[in-house]
């Protein structure tokens, strides 16, 4: 009987196109147009609350990292018995959790070495394999006074800024095309790529550059690998540039038509991998195969009818996108090349109004509603089947894959924006939500706007809701947020996440929050926060004593 904990992958078949074979959803045409009539739309929708999501079988679970040398991996000795392979698989894996955590040769089975500390990471990968959520943390944490490291002001509205796994590095994306890296022990600045500077064309000839080595307008996302070895950057120069994360050493350049055919908005790395996912504003989710020996584009997924602002995703292939102004949330099933779409917008009362299916009174109750959602603004995902939206309606919808409407939906989670009108007086409209962050696979998530706050939300145990925890002062708007759950390694030379800590305070549990603040939103100019912040705050929150 095969060992479930060490199940190979390479026995897995990547579908393709005219491939045979069942599937829960309907297929995604590979080059399908994307404004198909509506009779002939393509797009998955749910027909009942079912979960079409698989439950995440442990059999199929593959806890090897990541191998450089995959052809070692998908070596398969013929005279090798089931127990030799799965001994293999094993070593395999482990030679990668002991690289990860930087221990010597020999150190893996010395007495010195803090064995619950291999034995806490195995069982953490298992439990993140298994998809669920599983960390109910949220109440441990003290928001009373949590050291805050912030970085040196700028003159560039920081559109993006995100830390490595390792929470020893953090970097930040400016609007003037720069990516500065910082030494997050310290807060110390380390290195600045500096924009290309080139003679301005007409139309969009200046993304095709290949002596490019960086960006040539604004960055307005970015990504680094879960081993913390590649960073990549997008924006309004449509090129994916991948760096080195450590050495911050240009490596390669994606354009044209292995790119997108508009501005970059999203990035993701597939947790555990080198897989990246790619969202822009030409409506388009690109996928990216960046291990060493690929380094290249593998293929494009349609569906979405406006331009695609968010993008998140875990372990499984799987991501999820929100559309904008097609408010609808997409659940990538990348393998399957299939979509499972979950529409947004408020209540469907209100198409039954323009339908002419509700009474007169009722009409004017559900028109005098001010505030229906009329784009969606953002999206992570909590685990492998639940994930949350945010719009510009100030609402956070809670989703699962097995309903197609939302679980719960907080109205107004970032208060009313209040101007004076000559004409109209007072006039309220809600701050819709810029960014949304989760600690992985737990019941703890932040979300940002503009009303100078980040807001702490917990999720309710058995993900029926969630509730305000805490706040955080945020001047400006918060164009990113990132959950990193650094080892305690990190907090050995990290003073300043340290402050206030007594000896009693417990050291495992911590983790960091990243913001990108700016004093204009990253993708336009529609409001300025003369008081905002152009730069990154990093937030140590501790367990209680």
């Amino acid at each position: 009987m095969p060992d479930p904990f060490f199940a190979s992958q390479k026995n897995r078949k990547r579908k393709r196109p005219g491939d045979a074979g069942p599937s829960s959803s309907k297929k995604m045409p590979r080059n399908a147009k994307q404004n198909a009539p509506k009779g002939k739309r393509r797009d998955e929708e749910l027909d009942s609350d079912k979960s079409d999501e698989e439950t995440g079988n442990i059999d199929d679970m593959d806890l090897r990292a990541p191998s450089d040398d995959e052809v070692m991996e998908d070596e398969e000795d013929p005279d090798e018995t089931p127990a030799e392979k799965r001994l293999r698989l094993a070593q395999l894996y482990l030679d990668s959790v002991k690289n990860e955590m930087k221990l010597a040769d020999g150190e893996l089975d010395a007495a010195e070495i803090d064995r619950e500390r291999l034995s806490s990471r195995l069982k953490l990968d298992v439990l993140e394999n298994t998809g669920k959520i599983h960390l109910f943390v949220a109440d441990s944490f003290d928001f009373s006074q949590p050291p805050i490291l912030r970085t040196k002001t700028g003159t560039s509205v920081v559109t993006a800024a995100i830390a490595s796994d390792s929470g020893h590095t953090l970097f930040t994306a400016g609007k003037d095309g720069s990516i500065t890296k910082w030494d997050l022990t310290t807060g110390k600045k380390e290195q600045v790529l500096a924009p290309h500077r080139q003679a301005k064309t007409k139309g969009k000839g200046k993304a095709v550059n290949p002596d490019i080595k960086g960006h040539t307008d604004e960055v307005l996302a970015m990504a680094i690998s879960s081993d913390g070895r590649y960073l990549v950057s997008g924006g309004k120069d449509r090129r994916i540039v991948l760096w080195d994360a450590e050495k911050a050493e240009w490596i390669k350049a994606f354009f044209g038509p292995m790119c997108h055919k508009d501005t970059i908005s999203a990035l993701t790395f597939r947790k555990g991998s080198h897989q990246l996912y790619s969202a822009g504003l030409d409506r388009m989710v690109k996928v990216y195969d960046m291990s060493p020996s690929v380094q290249g584009y593998v293929e494009t997924l349609y569906g979405h009818q406006d331009n695609i602002v968010g993008l998140d995703a875990l372990r499984r292939e799987t991501c999820v996108s929100v559309g904008a102004r097609d408010k609808t949330v997409r659940y990538w099933k990348i393998v399957d090349e299939s979509q499972l779409v979950f529409r947004g917008g408020g209540k469907s009362r209100v198409r039954e109004v323009l339908e002419g299916a509700l009474a007169d009174d009722e009409t004017e109750k559900v028109l005098s509603h001010k505030y229906i959602e009329g784009s969606l603004e953002c999206v992570a995902m909590i685990d492998e089947s639940t994930f949350l939206s945010g719009g510009d309606s100030g609402s956070i919808c809670l989703w699962t894959t097995g309903k197609k409407k939302p679980i719960y939906t907080q109205p107004l989670c970032h208060g009313l924006n209040v101007v004076e009108s000559a004409t109209e007086g007072e006039v309220k409209t809600p701050r819709w939500i810029t960014s949304l962050g989760t600690l992985r696979f737990s019941d703890l998530f932040a979300s940002g706007s503009w009303d100078g706050e980040i807001r702490i939300w917990k999720l309710d145990p058995k993900l029926k809701g969630f509730s305000l925890l805490s706040t955080i002062s945020a001047p400006g708007v918060v164009n990113s947020l990132q959950f990193v759950s650094p080892s305690n390694d990190f907090y050995t030379n990290a003073t300043w996440a340290k402050q206030g800590e007594t000896t009693d305070t417990k050291k495992d549990g911590r983790v960091l929050l990243v913001a990108g603040i700016g004093r204009e939103h990253r993708l336009g100019r529609w409001l300025n926060v003369k008081d905002g912040w152009n730069r990154a705050m990093v937030v140590s929150l501790t367990p209680s004593s």
